[in-house]
């Protein structure tokens, strides 16, 4: 690790300095979006970290977590600090443990709090950290889910363990063509617009349902709270994705 590390702690008074961009411009839709999402959080415990490489002087790492009661993902994790995201980038800067760093700031606030731990959920597929770092910093897998996702904790003290909710419950609950979001991402402001006129242009009756409370995402369709895509009770799609995808699925699922 070569390069001199800053790591700036954002809430409200600070977020439109240190705007947490997630490859997006602050004037771009989906960061406003984003932002006001952001300062409803605040209030229910949400931490927001950057981490900036000074000698390239831009942000180059991110995470995000949440008191495991207000977490935004179909999981029980109460007494646990819960990690919604972290990314590090360009990849030139991945595996030269910044994401451990970020990982450890999450651990020390989770033990300021005389939490019983923290969680994350991973996953193989896209748009989700994977295990490896979270192995690198002492957690372990309590619980998994088809296809990949895992719950991973690293403990302090005993207590109940977290666990994934019954998310395929929920995903029977829906019929027809739907997409389950909330705005905790600032690429969904573009896909969802893209989306909706592709339904609308091929007659395809799709319905949207925001999810705008940790209570609604905790019991979402799936453990990725963030975008899914459900037709007729089957999880298409965990994350946001372009127009030609979307196109491709509906031609495959639906025969449209």
């Amino acid at each position: 690790m070569s390069e001199k590390v800053t790591i700036i702690d954002v809430n409200e008074d600070n977020l439109e300095q240190h705007p947490p961009r997630c490859f997006l411009n602050p004037k771009n839709e989906g960061y406003q979006i984003k932002a006001s999402w952001l300062k409803k959080r605040f209030s229910e415990g949400m931490k927001i970290k950057l981490l900036y490489l000074e000698a390239k002087n831009k942000l180059n790492g991110f995470i995000e977590y949440v008191p495991g009661e207000n977490a935004w993902r179909a999981v029980d994790a109460p007494g646990h600090m819960f990690i919604h995201c972290i990314w590090i980038s360009p990849n030139k800067f991945k595996s030269k443990g910044y994401g451990s760093l970020l990982v450890q700031e999450c651990i020390k606030d989770a033990k300021n709090a005389k939490m019983n731990g923290v969680a994350a959920v991973t996953s193989e597929g896209p748009f989700m950290a994977g295990k490896d770092l979270f192995l690198a910093n002492r957690f372990a897998s309590v619980s998994s889910e088809s296809p990949s996702y895992e719950l991973m904790v690293h403990s302090f003290k005993k207590g109940p363990a977290p666990k994934f909710r019954d998310w395929l419950g929920q995903l029977k609950k829906y019929k027809g063509l739907n997409i389950i979001y909330s705005n905790q991402c600032p690429w969904v402001a573009r896909s969802l617009p893209e989306l909706q006129k592709i339904a609308q242009d091929k007659g395809l009756e799709l319905k949207t349902r925001e999810l705008k409370t940790p209570k609604q995402a905790q019991n979402a369709p799936s453990p990725y709270a963030v975008f899914n895509i459900v037709y007729n009770s089957k999880l298409l799609v965990d994350h946001y994705i372009s127009a030609t995808r979307f196109k491709n699925i509906i031609k495959k699922e639906l025969k449209a």
